[in-house]
C-alpha cells in the first residue's frame, strides 16, 4: 500500500538532495525543536483519546464549530476513516492522484461508480493542477459526498475553493513541513464529522504530535511558503531539455514525461551516481514508466538537477 510513494530516500545509501517529496527539504525547525524539547515529560502519561485540545484550537483559527473538525494521525488516517464511514457507496476518483484514496477504498470493499463517493486532491498531485469553484460545484452536485484533500493548499498561489458540503482535507504536516509527526484534520458538515468519530480508534494522535500542532498554530511564520517563482523557472528549465516535458503546474511540484527512458532507470542513476532522488510516477493510475515528478528545491539544487537530466536523458 505505501510501496512507491515519494521519499523512499531509506533505499539508497546516501541521497544529498530529495525532489522526490513535495515537502520543503528547507525548513527550519529550530523553534519547534526548542519547544519540544520541554516537553517530553507528556510520554510519561497517555494523550487525550481523541485530540479535543487541538480540534477546538482548529476550530477557532478557522471560524467553525468544533463538532464540524476532526484531528487525525496524517490525512492518510481521515483517507481510510472516510472509505470505511462510507463503504456502502461507490466510489469515483478523478485520475491521476494519490494512490491512498483507489487503497483505501478497495480494503473496506468499495466499487467504483458515479453518483456516490467523489475522491480529489486538490491542488492535485502529481502534477499540480488547481480545480476551479465550477468544478468543484459540478462534483459535489453529481455525487452523494465529495472528499477534497486540501493538503497542497498551501502549495500555490490560486485560490483554493471551499465547498460546504464536502469533506475537506487538510495537512499540518504539509502546512510546517513536519512528515514525521503525522498531523492532519478533516472539516466537514457536522452529521459526517460524527459519523467519521465513530471509526476513529483512541490515542490515534500521540502527546507530542498534539503539542507541537498546537506551538505550531501559534507560529506562523513558520507555514511554509514554496517559491512558485523557483518552480516556474525550473519548468522552464526542464522543458528545454531534449527527451524531457515538464507539464504546467499550479504549485511549486510538477510532473514531467521522459521520451527515450523510463522513470525507474533515471531515478536508480541519479540516486546511486548522484544523490539525487527523483519521483517515480509510473505507479499513478493512468501514467506509463516514463513519467516523474519532482519539486522545486533551492536555485542552485534545481540547476544541478538540470544538468544532471541533461546528461541523463542524452
Amino acid at each position: 500500500m505505501i510501496n512507491g510513494h515519494g521519499d523512499d530516500a531509506f533505499r539508497y545509501d546516501h541521497i544529498s538532495i530529495n525532489f522526490s517529496t513535495n515537502i520543503s527539504q528547507h525548513a527550519d525547525h529550530s523553534l519547534l525543536k526548542a519547544h519540544l524539547t520541554g516537553c517530553f515529560d507528556l510520554i510519561s502519561n497517555y494523550p487525550e483519546p481523541e485530540a479535543w485540545t487541538l480540534e477546538r484550537a482548529l476550530a477557532r483559527r478557522l471560524g467553525v464549530d468544533e463538532a464540524c473538525v476532526l484531528v487525525t494521525s496524517g490525512a492518510t488516517e481521515a483517507i481510510y476513516l472516510i472509505a470505511q464511514a462510507y463503504a456502502h457507496l461507490p466510489y469515483d476518483i478523478d485520475q491521476p492522484t494519490f494512490s491512498e484514496y483507489e487503497d483505501a477504498c478497495r480494503m473496506f470493499g468499495l466499487h467504483e461508480g458515479r453518483g456516490g463517493l467523489a475522491w480529489i486532491c486538490n491542488p492535485r498531485n502529481p502534477d499540480g493542477h488547481v480545480y476551479t469553484e465550477d468544478e468543484l460545484t459540478r462534483l459535489a452536485a453529481d455525487h452523494e459526498l465529495l472528499v477534497i484533500d486540501q493538503a497542497y493548499e498551501r502549495y500555490t498561489r490560486k485560490t483554493v475553493c471551499h465547498v460546504p458540503t464536502a469533506v475537506t482535507l487538510h495537512s499540518l504536516t504539509k502546512d510546517y513541513a513536519v512528515p514525521g509527526l503525522r498531523i492532519g484534520y478533516v472539516t466537514a458538515p457536522a452529521p459526517v464529522v460524527a459519523r467519521l468519530r465513530r471509526y476513529m480508534r483512541p490515542w490515534s494522535v500521540n502527546a507530542l504530535a498534539i503539542e507541537a500542532a498546537l506551538f505550531l498554530l501559534e507560529h506562523d511564520e513558520l507555514l511554509m511558503r514554496p517559491d512558485q517563482d523557483e518552480a516556474q523557472r525550473l519548468n522552464r528549465r526542464l522543458n528545454e531539455l531534449r527527451g524531457i516535458t515538464a507539464l504546467p503546474t499550479d504549485t511549486n511540484f510538477m510532473l514531467c514525461r521522459l521520451e527515450h527512458h523510463t522513470a525507474a532507470e533515471v531515478k536508480d542513476h541519479l540516486a546511486r551516481r548522484h544523490g539525487m532522488l527523483i519521483r517515480d510516477a509510473s505507479n499513478f493510475r493512468g501514467l506509463d514508466e516514463h513519467y516523474f515528478r519532482v519539486a522545486a528545491q533551492l536555485p542552485e539544487e534545481n540547476d544541478l538537477l538540470v544538468d544532471v537530466l541533461s546528461l541523463a536523458c542524452e
